[in-house]
């Protein structure tokens, strides 16, 4: 591990390193490096990417280096821990945050012998590949399931920041929830980081103060479901199963399952045939998975893995039919589904959600 506090002490030659990192002192090792948003400890975004890197490990042995930075935050501090893992030799970096697109592809325009793969964004370089999760199809169970069990027909979505991942992900639980309540209302507070856990908590409250009954959360840390176990309320978990920490009002949630993913590009990267790519994977390819479907009865159980299943198959498209966004503008036509391209670049509500995105 090496902490951002730290980090200048790479710049001088000698890192820091954690269990599971092998030692700089084998100079033909293919190095790979991950740069990370959160402390691996955060128990969501961070903590799954953190699984995926020791997946690596534990695959590859002794016959590669890895090494992550944490807490690197969205910054021009992003682009000098991305320019020296560069600098020292990284063959691989993986830079997982949106708010590292422009600071990766800047590097990686610097450094064109070095590969890297920048987790959900949209740039794309001769040395420099996108890959992401469809984690809208998760929230479209979480609608499923919220529209079957909320007595008051609203949900609270605790959002981060306002991108498109995170707005597809706000529409997709929303129109979960009005395939089985037509009238169901979404509620949200967006509170601009990914990860601050009393942040996280505060939203919790606020929402159920307004009569929310179920909180989604599009944010790192176990805070809400804390709030929500306390307060005898249901919710769902984020990017990993959250369970030990709300044993009573967790319902499911998505994990991130990153770990194939890099275990795949190292070795196209030790195979010689490694190339940029555009990859966005689902539950039909296990990129994403659900946590255990708890706390809901037998029949809700039942329809989430029916829904969960359509996904799968195809045979349930979350964004398709008459998509109307909050002034009752059509959104698709002839109920053709939306695009990638148009999922990709999500920038408006569907009817149902209150309140409006920032400016």
């Amino acid at each position: 591990m090496i902490n951002r506090r730290h980090f200048n002490a790479m710049l001088g030659g000698t890192a820091g390193f954690g269990a599971g990192i092998r030692p700089a002192n084998a100079a033909a090792t293919p190095k790979i490096g991950f740069v990370y948003l959160g402390p691996v400890g955060d128990y969501g975004w961070t903590y799954q990417h953190e699984a995926g890197r020791k997946e690596v490990v534990s695959h590859f042995g002794d016959t590669i280096e890895t090494t992550f930075v944490e807490n690197v935050p969205e910054t021009a501090d992003a682009e000098r821990v991305i320019a020296a893992l560069a600098n020292k030799g990284h063959s691989l970096i993986f830079t997982t945050s949106f708010g590292y697109m422009n600071p990766t592809a800047k590097v990686a325009a610097m450094k064109p012998a070095v590969k890297f793969e920048h987790c959900s964004g949209y740039k794309h370089g001769p040395n420099l590949g996108v890959y992401t999760i469809r984690f809208y199809e998760a929230r479209y169970i979480h609608g499923v399931i919220a529209g079957k069990m909320s007595k008051t027909g609203t949900i609270g979505y605790i959002a981060s920041v306002p991108i498109p991942q995170v707005i597809m992900c706000m529409n997709a639980t929303l129109l979960g929830m009005r395939s089985v309540n037509p009238n169901a209302k979404l509620k949200f507070i967006f509170i601009n980081t990914w990860y601050d856990p009393g942040k996280e908590g505060d939203a919790a409250k606020a929402l159920l103060d307004q009569g929310c009954d179920i909180i989604a959360q599009h944010t790192d840390s176990p805070a809400a479901l804390q709030v929500c176990e306390q307060r005898g309320v249901k919710a769902f978990a984020e990017a990993t199963d959250m369970i030990k920490f709300a044993p009573n009002t967790q319902l499911t949630g998505p994990i991130d399952n990153w770990g194939p993913y890099y275990v795949a590009r190292v070795q196209a990267l030790l195979d010689g045939t490694w190339k940029t790519d555009d990859v966005w994977g689902g539950l039909g390819v296990d990129m994403l998975k659900m946590a255990p479907y708890r706390n809901m009865p037998d029949d809700v159980a039942a329809l989430a893995s029916k829904t969960e299943a359509g996904l799968k198959a195809g045979t349930i498209i979350p964004f398709s039919g008459d998509l109307k966004d909050q002034a009752g503008k059509a959104k698709t036509v002839g109920g053709k589904p939306l695009d990638d391209a148009a999922i990709n670049s999500m920038n408006w509500l569907v009817e149902g959600v209150e309140g409006s995105l920032p400016t």
